[in-house]
């Protein structure tokens, strides 16, 4: 019998991000939907004959009624597709200066980081599809985050892969149908009052129609096409970071020195270390920064998200909170 494409699809590029696996667990992290279930099925078929054990991972994240009850659902519905174990997390999500989606987002990584280190394993397979990357660069462009929106998405980092960024939404969907595994749809996806949500349902349908269909192909074919320049420039300037910071500031004289495109880069890792919002901090933010650097006119500070303050004095920039750079 001939497999389903959607189904050797998903399986193939598990299979790529799973090469060089040992014997240590593989674990999967599934909200219920189809593109992580789809992962999860593909990493058990994938595992039949390999000496690591699959484990699904749920994250609650208590912002939905009936949410506890949906992880406990899954939980079942893990062991009955065949993963070696399973774990349930409730995460308690907390703004803390920035959106819902981010805080989301943050405590879902914190929890299954300490998963991971529990259970000794360095490889955490992550869901997002080839629409989730086009959608984070669509966002980003609206955001104005430059050639770092463009990259999107990274196919790993740290002990998270993404096996489906080249695999669309609608092929997890289909692999799911043939092999019969239903999904959730979790309503936060159609939530207008969520940009991604608006992007997802309203903007990218938008794009197609007027401007034909491939334009979700096309935006997630960008970030690969770019990574590698970021990725050089964003090394470069850690490197260049280290050299110049001294007691957390950074000297303005050695700073203007810097090519822009370097400088920008070193500005937004210095207000990262001291507790910017990676997810709101935007390129605005950093040229008017920048302008402190050598634009200077008499300027007391830039507020910065994350309740940060740019300030300038004795010839040194430094990032502190705001109540102290008023």
């Amino acid at each position: 019998m001939t497999l389903d494409p959607a189904v050797a699809a998903v399986r193939g590029a598990v299979r790529r991000a799973l090469a060089d696996v040992g014997e240590q667990p593989v674990l999967v992290a599934c909200s219920g939907g189809a593109d992580s279930l789809a992962l999860l099925t593909a990493a058990i078929f994938e595992g039949r004959d390999r000496p690591w054990r699959v484990v699904g991972v749920t994250v609650d994240h208590g912002l939905q009624p009936g949410s506890a009850e949906r992880a406990d659902g899954l939980v079942a519905r893990m062991v009955t597709l065949g993963v070696d174990e399973t774990v349930a997390v409730r995460v308690t999500v907390e703004a803390s200066g920035q959106g819902p989606e981010a805080a989301a987002r943050e405590a879902r990584y914190a929890v299954l980081e300490e998963v991971a280190e529990r259970f000794g394993s360095d490889v955490v397979l992550l869901g997002h599809t080839l629409d989730d990357q086009a959608e984070t660069v669509l966002l980003g462009l609206t955001r104005g985050s430059g050639g770092r929106s463009l990259a999107g998405m990274r196919p790993a980092f740290d002990r998270f892969r993404r096996p489906l960024l080249g695999v669309s939404r609608a092929q997890t969907e289909a692999a799911c149908c043939a092999e019969g595994v239903d999904w959730w749809t979790d309503p936060h996806n159609s939530d207008p009052a969520f940009t991604r949500a608006r992007i997802r349902t309203a903007v990218m349908p938008m794009l197609e129609r007027e401007l034909g269909p491939g334009v979700a192909e096309t935006l997630a074919r960008t970030a690969p096409q770019l990574r590698a320049d970021v990725e050089l420039l964003d090394a470069q300037a850690a490197a260049a970071y280290d050299e110049l910071v001294v007691d957390d500031t950074l000297p303005l004289d050695r700073l203007s020195t810097l090519p822009d495109a370097l400088r920008l880069r070193v500005l937004r890792l210095a207000a990262l270390r001291a507790g910017a919002i990676p997810s709101d901090l935007a390129h605005g933010h950093l040229l008017a920064v920048d302008e402190l650097v050598h634009s200077w006119r008499g300027q007391r500070g830039i507020d910065l998200p994350g309740r940060l303050r740019a300030v300038r004095g004795d010839g040194r920039l430094a990032f502190v909170p705001s109540d102290m750079g008023a």
